[in-house]
């Protein structure tokens, strides 16, 4: 038997007892469906009845009048005037339960893996409110994530959120499957908004593997979905990240893109009517991204670590989206073309990105480990193109000259195999040995280093 929360049942029971509302439709335009005779109310969710007695699923996104204007789940193909349109009297619910770790699920929360169906576990609706702003726990330790580059320069705490910005195909996927595998949380939670349905398979299979699935949760809707379908995946994947946290679990929520999730609401906002604003998006594409990024974070117990990648149009850092997540979220992580194209992996930007709470949840001494690597890799970003042409003279300055003594162990730190998970106090034991000053005169010398030029994540 299905377990229902109270406020689900009683709406479930309210729903039953109540006479079936109805309407009919009365215009289709675009992705729009206007439904007359029938109340509704915003966020609720409708049946729509075809002729052929096939039913589709469709939500509310508008109240005009006397009219309603509404987005569909699915395809639109058959729908025509007069069809008749039912109201649910609530929201589409979404299960919850520990029975979803390693499945993979569509963006209404349905299982697409061929296993097993859902039945038993607790329905709940989408929507919850953000912890209590007093009552959040501090961030104040660092979660590992299992990437060298990422756990030494820009730290992580427990309950923060972090965007990676980059355009596509910079790694953006290959890098969450890292942290998948190698994180200390107990709970993955990937959120695939908008990606290709080919990469859908090759990420789960090759990149995630056996061990990021088994303690994770795939939530899926590829582009050739509808917009509304795209939008419900990301809150989907943050209800069932939040039901975790509540055990009192540690969870991290990785969603992939962010963009793609404003380019969705983009769409239903101005199908719904709404005025186009910066670059084309409505208003409610910015009051929408708080309501969703708000919701990760620490709680009274358990907390959400939440990941965002923030897909740039044209590589431009500063574009509306890159914006206004900035401004939200609590650090970000730059991916960079010029890294990727050279094989530099994960192609983090270490310049560039920077973490927000690093003060609370490194020491003393991490910190200065950490401002230090940054003064080596801006002396060298500095003096490349002297070095490059043979202008640059040794002994000029001791920190260009220290920078390119260690040029090739701090493009070995940066990078990182694919397959391979480092701890995180491995990570900070290898940064230490790599700043450790060097052996005193009459001991062994380490053997000479190679002389090429050094490719780290350093602005160019």
């Amino acid at each position: 038997m299905t377990a229902l929360g109270a406020p689900q049942l009683l709406l479930r029971l309210k729903a039953a007892a109540s006479p079936r509302r109805t309407g009919r439709v009365t215009r289709l335009v675009g992705l729009r469906v206007e439904v007359e005779g029938l109340e509704a109310a915003v966020s609720e969710a409708l049946r729509i009845v075809r002729r052929d007695g096939s039913e589709l699923a469709a939500e509310v996104v508008a109240v005009q009048g006397d009219r309603l204007a509404c987005m569909p789940l699915g395809e639109l193909r058959g729908v025509r005037y007069g069809d008749t349109v039912e109201a649910l009297g609530h929201p589409l619910p979404v299960r919850v339960g520990h029975g979803l770790l390693g499945r993979v699920l569509d963006g209404l929360g349905r299982p697409i893996d061929g296993g097993p169906g859902l039945e038993g576990l607790e329905e709940v609706g989408v929507d919850a409110d953000p912890p209590h702003p007093l009552r959040r726990e501090m961030v104040d330790r660092q979660l590992g994530l299992g990437v060298r580059a990422l756990d030494t320069t820009v730290p992580c705490g427990r309950g923060q959120r972090l965007g990676i910005f980059a355009g596509s195909g910079v790694g953006k996927s290959s890098l969450l499957s890292m942290i998948a595998r190698g994180t200390t949380a107990q709970v993955c939670v990937l959120a695939l908004i908008g990606e290709r349905g080919r990469e859908v398979s090759e990420f789960i299979r090759r990149d995630l593997g056996d061990e990021g699935l088994a303690r994770s949760v795939v939530v899926v809707a590829t582009s050739d979905q509808p917009a509304l379908v795209r939008i419900r995946a990301s809150f989907t994947a943050t209800r069932i990240a939040e039901w975790f946290r509540d055990q009192g679990l540690d969870v991290v929520l990785m969603m992939d893109s962010l963009t793609r999730f404003a380019m969705a609401q983009r769409e239903v906002g101005l199908s719904a009517g709404e005025p186009p604003a910066t670059r084309g998006y409505p208003p409610s594409v910015f009051s929408l991204l708080p309501r969703l990024l708000e919701r990760a974070g620490a709680a009274e117990r358990g907390s959400i670590t939440g990941l965002y990648t923030v897909l740039v149009e044209g590589d431009d850092m500063n574009e509306p989206i890159a914006d206004a997540a900035r401004s939200i979220l609590d650090g970000h992580l730059v991916l960079s073309r010029r890294l990727a194209t050279s094989g530099h992996f994960p192609s983090i930007e270490v310049l560039e990105s920077i973490s927000r709470v690093e003060s609370v949840i490194t020491t003393p001494a991490q910190r200065a480990q950490a401002r230090e690597l940054r003064r080596l890799l801006a002396a060298y970003r500095d003096a490349r193109d002297l070095v490059e042409i043979g202008a640059y003279s040794p002994g000029a300055n001791p920190l260009v000259d220290r920078a390119l003594e260690l040029r090739d162990e701090i493009e070995a730190f940066l990078c990182q195999d694919i397959a391979e998970t480092c701890g995180l106090e491995d990570s900070w034991q290898r940064l230490a040995a790599l700043l450790a000053p060097p052996p005193a005169p009459g001991r062994a010398e380490e053997p000479a280093r190679r002389s090429r030029p050094l490719v780290v994540g350093a602005a160019g």
